[in-house]
């Protein structure tokens, strides 16, 4: 970590010594900024243009290319190697930057660090921030954020969230805490929205989506993990009073709620994207796709028909969202021009239950309930190749490799992205399983890769093992 930011601070340094004008492109790949960089700070660029205007932007905000020079950031601050503070990671895409990963494993698999047995119950991710894991755990009859030291896997502190959620498939919280503004910010299975002190735990503030925002709890619970955005926590109560909300990050206070749309939460998490020169947020809901401003207009919709329950987190690239869900509905697609949402594609190439799909060079890699694995283009909605691999199960992206993780085994192989088919060059079997768990549920916590490490979960248990060697 010294290394890495030692090195982004000499670049920094270097770019602002030759007064260097470049060309700077913004996560859409649409706008271009001429400007000298002048530094990098709390996950922000301050750049100067040619005119001497100086202007500061989420570095999140940027291309991949330019966040991949700056080191990287997150909306609350250094996403450098190490960091994955929210869901999905950093851009929310799933799709990690570090390099320099093992491209093989041993037969026996990458080389185990430590497992730690003091998660709790639940099928709560990881947010890594910091040199810490958090995430969520149920203890008895109480949810709670944990905090890990990441090295270690020690147990440094917990918190209270709410009441036990209880489920026919499994017990406990089911979301990814985020890291941001040295805070950290977590849903309960119950709809209870907590924001801690990353450092001690200590609780700021707390709302309920079900009591005071008018959600209606759905039959797996509140899945979703919360997105912030700057000053904001953007989540989804559902209900009466309005389907998507954002509330102070510092506070709680409910900001603004989408009244013009009613429709009741479903299991999808938010990503925030810029098109048209604006920024807005695009969740999935059983009914529909919609944009909303960041004052909470909303601004496009379109239809989805989606049953029994809507899962995958969406994806923009270039104008088009991409959207999935199991339950035999499939995918869909759409062109965003202005505020107007037009069908690019609808089928079932791709049917994704909740093992999330990721976008890499014009390709979507994920698991569909009908064909297994299966590499589908982007632009098209064609598929590529299906193979069925390991099984179905949820996947993560680092250095040019897919981890592919089996809910029912708890195999994990190393596949390498290619448009030729499955690639598969290792795989292992996760050890620490748990005994705990509902005789329904499986193993659905997704994995993550970050700092080298990889994150496995069943229950209580957390795995860490080494994939740089």
């Amino acid at each position: 970590m010294k290394n890495t930011t030692l090195a982004m601070f000499s670049l920094c340094l270097a770019l602002s010594a030759q007064a260097e004008i470049r060309t700077w492109k913004d996560a859409t790949g649409t706008h271009e900024i001429k400007a000298e960089l002048v530094g990098v700070k709390a996950g922000k660029v301050t750049l100067k243009r040619e005119n001497g205007t100086i202007i500061t932007l989420p570095v999140a905000s940027l291309s991949k290319e330019d966040q991949s020079l700056l080191g990287s950031a997150s909306a609350g601050g250094s996403a450098a190697a190490g960091e994955w503070p929210q869901w999905r990671g950093p851009n929310r895409d799933d799709i990690s930057t570090e390099t320099g990963l093992l491209k093989k494993w041993p037969a026996s698999g990458p080389k185990r660090t430590w497992v730690s047995e003091e998660a709790g119950l639940g099928y709560s991710g990881f947010a890594v921030s910091g040199g810490k894991i958090y995430t969520m755990g149920l203890f008895d009859a109480e949810e709670k954020v944990i905090c890990l030291d990441a090295a270690t896997g020690k147990k440094l502190w917990e918190s209270a969230v709410g009441a036990i959620y209880k489920n026919g498939w499994g017990d406990g919280p089911r979301t990814t805490p985020t890291v941001a503004n040295g805070m950290v910010y977590a849903i309960g299975g119950n709809g209870d929205v907590v924001c801690v002190n990353a450092e001690t735990g200590k609780q700021s503030w707390s709302v309920s989506l079900v009591k005071d925002l008018g959600g209606k709890l759905q039959g797996w619970g509140y899945t979703e993990s919360p997105l912030v955005d700057g000053d904001l926590v953007i989540v989804t109560p559902g209900g009466n009073k309005g389907a998507i909300a954002a509330l102070s990050a510092k506070t709680g206070k409910v900001e603004w709620q989408t009244s013009d749309v009613a429709e009741n939460a479903q299991y999808s998490s938010i990503i925030p994207i810029e098109h048209g020169g604006e920024r807005q947020y695009v969740q999935l809901l059983m009914n529909s796709i919609l944009g909303v401003s960041t004052k909470g207009k909303v601004l496009w919709k379109s239809e989805f028909p989606g049953k029994t329950a809507v899962i995958p987190t969406p994806i923009f690239k270039d104008g088009q969202v991409y959207v999935a869900a199991g339950y035999g509905v499939g995918c869909k697609s759409i062109k965003l021009e202005g505020n107007t949402a037009t069908d690019l594609y609808s089928n079932t190439n791709m049917v994704n239950h909740h093992g999330g799909v990721i976008l890499i060079d014009g390709y979507l890699y994920g698991h569909s309930d009908k064909g297994g694995w299966t590499c589908q283009d982007f632009k098209t909605g064609e598929i590529v190749w299906q193979d069925k691999g390991i099984g179905k199960g949820a996947v993560t992206s680092a250095d040019d490799m897919l981890y592919c993780l089996s809910e029912d085994t708890g195999t994990v192989a190393l596949v390498e992205v290619s448009k030729k088919g499955w690639e598969e060059k290792s795989s292992f079997k996760l050890e620490a399983t748990s005994s705990q768990r509902n005789p329904k549920g499986k193993i659905w916590t997704h994995p993550v890769v970050v700092g080298g490490k990889l994150y496995l979960r069943d229950q209580e248990f957390i795995s860490c093992y080494d994939v740089k060697g």
